[in-house]
């Protein structure tokens, strides 16, 4: 890219001098492409628009000149809006102007004079600008983050014209409240919108104004605005689940729960009922059984209404449930420790009062060249020995040195993992669904991911990663490692399946961050595929009574995190859930849980938006 070419005013200043030569030459169709083109980097630019009024008066059709069709660019839709407005033709430029805010919304398509001169407003149908109004809304979160309002702030002035202009008109006002409460006009979306309700009261200005009342922080008044909604329209479940959701909002979940149970006994299957439903349940009591329902609900049901996001609401930053939690070893502690002393650490001595997991052994060695490590004794049971004969072996012992015993993993499967993997997930079906990148991977592979995990990749979450906890990483290519079995042949039955049994040799090898990995897989199977539910289910807890059975003669360090597995585990036995709680209750006691080390990085993934 040329220098300066990145700056969208000079990219804009590029074309504008490339439409100027085009229309000395009289070539008015290259002309128009480089205005779109300038118009794309720099939609206000007044340049932009002098050199598209000068293109206009060369032919007495310069619309034509930015014709739409399939894969449409962006700027030629812009041009052709102010050419239709220009025209006269103000509706059919407003429509397309949406439509740009539509594809990009953080871009300022609309901040130009004819769009917020208050003339505009009586040239246009008011059926026709709450339409433009709601197409906008619809484009755009709900608010809007701050950074990103400024670009729809002259649609909001359009809204304030449009209402002055048709200050009787319901759907207007309640379409310019909708759009005032998205970029944080709490107090004009509840003027507007109980204007609307007063001039045209109907369901849809009821509830537009229940959700002005809602952003403006006023509960009540919102309820009794969604109520009288639902008396307009009893059949409209979504009303329900919206007097719900604002319920339990500000606390009352029982009555919440109320319009829920309402709304499923008109209709059991009505998606927003049911996804509200289970989530204000799970919150109410916490029982894992209510989000497994709805992951059910989700796979059997994939034609739902619009997109819901219950479900990941509930399982976000949840350790195994929406993200890995960091390791708990005392090595690896030292490791951070060091790294936040010293960015690049080499060499030293540290003592261990006894052998560690062979993955975070390896993975501070790793970090720290030249590192000393002292083990002070072997413990029994002797970690470096599988809680299991006969499976697949991961590692050697050179007495307490850890080593590969697979080869290293092909280039492809390597390169692979840098590009899927990621400490967090909306929840263990998403999680499944993302692994299915690893389906090409062989098998032989993904095994050897687990002891040779590549560097991180040069982004900045693994450029943070590498920083502040190089074993965090190590962790997440373990755990898509895994996860990729599940996507190997998955025509087989889940009872005799290959996947099957490659992550049971796992869980049942050496007390490893592999063993934790390998659960989360079968946990997640599980989510997926009731028909394994009870397998899993038993070997999850048969997994945790080996750990709590261990940790009765030395330490477990990956106790707590196998006890938050099987917490995430469905249909889980109510003795083993009862163990779990026993154990991560213990270990929390004792001011140590992992999920205090993840701060750090859980503060980068909302910096991020993920």
């Amino acid at each position: 890219m040329p220098e300066g070419m990145d700056d969208p005013r000079l990219s804009a200043e590029g074309e504008l001098a490339l439409a100027r030569m085009a229309l000395d030459e009289g070539d008015l169709q290259h002309a128009a492409e480089h205005v779109a083109g300038a118009i794309a980097h720099a939609p206000t630019m007044p340049e932009v628009h002098e050199v598209l009024a000068q293109l206009a008066t060369r032919t007495a059709d310069a619309v034509a000149l930015f014709a739409l069709g399939d894969n449409v660019f962006i700027g030629t839709v812009v041009a052709r809006a102010h050419l239709l407005a220009a025209a006269g033709r103000h509706a059919e430029g407003l429509d397309l102007l949406a439509a740009a805010t539509g594809h990009v919304p953080t871009a300022d398509w609309a901040g130009v004079p004819w769009v917020t001169e208050p003339q505009l407003a009586g040239r246009v149908e008011p059926d026709h600008l709450a339409r433009v109004l709601m197409q906008v809304c619809a484009a755009v979160p709900d608010p809007v983050p701050e950074a990103d309002r400024e670009p729809l702030r002259p649609y909001l002035k359009l809204a304030d014209n449009a209402v002055t202009a048709h200050p009787r008109h319901g759907m207007l006002l309640g379409a310019a409240s909708a759009l005032a409460r998205r970029i944080g006009e709490a107090t004009r979306a509840v003027e507007w919108a109980a204007r609307g309700v007063e001039a045209h009261p109907t369901k849809l200005t009821e509830v537009w104004l229940g959700y002005a009342y809602r952003s403006a922080g006023r509960p009540a008044e919102a309820v009794a605005a969604l109520r009288r909604a639902a008396a307009h329209d009893p059949e409209d479940l979504s009303v329900y689940a919206d007097i719900a959701g604002t319920l339990a909002d500000h606390g009352r979940l029982d009555d919440a729960l109320a319009w829920i149970d309402r709304a499923l006994a008109k209709d059991p299957t009505y998606d927003c009922a049911v996804h509200t439903g289970h989530r204000l349940r799970y919150r109410r009591d916490g029982q894992l059984r209510h989000l497994v329902a709805l992951a059910d609900f989700q796979r059997d049901h994939p034609d739902n209404s619009h997109e819901h996001t219950d479900l990941a609401e509930c399982c976000h930053d949840q350790p195994w449930l929406g993200r890995l939690p960091s390791a708990g070893e005392a090595v690896v502690n030292v490791l951070r420790q060091m790294l936040a002393n010293d960015s690049s650490p080499e060499g030293g001595r540290i003592w261990l009062s006894g052998l560690e997991p062979p993955s975070a052994m390896r993975a501070v060695s790793e970090a720290i060249p030249g590192l000393a490590v002292t083990v002070e004794r072997i413990l029994t049971p002797d970690i470096r020995e599988p809680r299991r004969a006969g499976g697949r072996t991961l590692w050697r012992y050179d007495e307490t040195l850890a080593l590969p015993a697979l080869p290293p993993p092909s280039p492809m499967a390597a390169e692979r993992v840098r590009q899927l993997g990621y400490p967090a997930w909306a929840h263990p079906p998403a999680a499944y669904d993302a692994a299915v990148g690893f389906a090409t991977v062989e098998p032989e592979d993904l095994l050897s991911l687990l002891v040779h995990p590549p560097a991180a990749p040069e982004t900045e979450l693994g450029r943070t990663i590498i920083e502040h906890d190089p074993a965090l990483w190590v962790r997440c290519v373990q755990v898509w490692a895994c996860l990729g079995m599940l996507h190997h042949r998955t025509e087989e039955p889940w009872a005799d399946s290959a996947r099957r049994r490659v992550l049971l040799d796992l869980v049942w090898g050496v007390e490893d961050w592999t063993t934790e990995a390998a659960l989360f897989a079968l946990v997640t199977a599980a989510w997926v595929d009731p028909s394994a539910r009870t397998d899993v289910a038993s070997v999850v807890a048969e997994r945790l009574a080996d750990v709590a059975a261990v940790s009765h003669d030395r330490p477990v360090s990956i106790a707590w995190s196998v006890a938050k597995l099987a917490l995430a585990t469905p249909d889980l036995d109510p003795d083993a859930v009862e163990l779990a709680r026993e154990i991560v209750a213990s270990e929390e006691t004792d001011a140590k849980p992992p999920a205090k080390r993840q701060r750090w990085w859980r503060r980068f993934l909302r910096r991020r938006g993920a």
